[in-house]
């Protein structure tokens, strides 16, 4: 059973990772979106051409493949790998494994491969890319009818490595590669819910000085999530606004893991109070959280945890409001009733003056 999908915009974002490796190579480092380098002179990258009908409207599908299917699904995604050397370029394309823990989300070494690799299959393990050239790859996806309920992580590799080390020039092999990240969900029925919540929210100042807030979140969900948000500060001192804060990306929560979020702010904020607007997002979930926070003064500290507009507290103000309407019109229903009950009372007795005059 194959799924409709839509062509994906060419603007959206790349996720990039960069692995020194083998033979004493260093420890991996994350090189967040974007492109990884063949050389000194241009990168590769790595992105979807399609997405699902069904998630035009979600953003996360026009960066990973994120899908909930049922057991004994087949579908495919389209991806380009491109290069902006100078040089032609041979591109290794794999699936590997990865997991979420820890808030974040995490790739396996090397080739490591678990469940949802070997439902992957690729129309091509390899491409030979001419200067500043581009190839097609398509993913393929067959879920067995037997697979169990739950979501599954993996990565969409595409690999450039440098000449094999021979012992006389050096000792390490450089590798890098870019991925496109697949979160798959399996299970009968319609796709189990995500969402999240906001916790305590704390306002810091570095040890440079620089102001930022760490904020608690929950996945409350049944699905991992991406955060992604900003903040912004209005009411300063001297009716001071600040921001938009953008948060630190980086942050995936497994469901019912917790974990921390934070934005760096600028260096020269007042300490405060401020009203704080901090929303975060993960797909088509969507939060906002207000209230007013103090930044310390001093660099190395925290400061009191925010002081968070609650939800009640809103629920009360209208409540309060629509008690005074409500008083208002019966107190104007009791007047008019008044003011009609006199009028007809004074009625039949200016009839009776009228006619005794007559």
């Amino acid at each position: 059973m194959s799924r409709s999908t839509f062509p994906r915009p060419a603007s959206a974002a790349l996720l990039a990772f960069l692995l020194h490796a083998m033979m004493g190579a260093p420890a991996a480092a994350d090189a967040e979106r974007g492109r990884t380098r063949p050389s000194d002179e241009g990168a590769i990258s790595l992105r979807l051409l399609e997405i699902p009908a069904n998630r035009v409207d979600d953003p996360r599908s026009h960066v990973f493949i994120v899908d909930h299917v049922n057991p004994g699904t087949t579908f495919t995604r389209r991806l380009e790998v491109r290069s902006t050397s100078a040089k032609p370029q041979h591109v290794e394309l794999y699936a590997a494994a990865a997991s979420v823990s820890h808030g974040r989300f995490t790739f396996a070494p090397d080739r490591g491969t678990n469940e949802l690799t070997s439902w992957i299959t690729l129309d091509r393990s390899a491409a030979d890319l001419p200067p500043r050239g581009s190839a097609r790859v398509k993913a393929t996806v067959a879920v067995p009818q037997w697979a169990g309920k739950g979501e599954r992580y993996a990565v969409i590799w595409a690999q450039v490595s440098s000449e094999p080390a021979d012992g006389i020039h050096g000792n390490v092999t450089l590798v890098n590669r870019v991925g496109v990240r697949a979160y798959l969900d399996v299970g009968p029925g319609g796709e189990p819910p995500s969402d999240f919540q906001i916790g305590t929210i704390i306002p810091q100042r570095a040890e440079d000085g620089r102001p930022k807030i760490v904020a608690a979140v929950s996945n409350t969900g049944e699905r991992a999530v991406d955060l992604n948000g900003q903040l912004t500060l209005t009411d300063g001192p001297s009716s001071l606004s600040a921001g938009p804060f953008l948060i630190d990306r980086g942050t995936t929560l497994a469901p019912g893991e917790r974990g921390n979020v934070t934005a760096q702010l600028g260096e020269e904020l007042p300490d405060g109070p401020w009203t704080f607007h901090l929303t975060l997002n993960s797909g088509r979930v969507s939060h906002t959280l207000t209230g007013t926070l103090t930044f310390p003064a001093k660099p190395g500290t925290w400061g009191l945890a925010a002081s968070v507009d609650s939800p009640w507290t809103l629920a009360l103000a209208l409540a309060a409001g629509l008690v005074i309407l409500i008083a208002a019109a019966v107190i104007l229903l009791l007047r008019f009733r008044r003011f009609r009950a006199r009028a007809f009372a004074s009625g039949p007795a200016n009839e009776e003056s009228k006619s005794s005059i007559g």
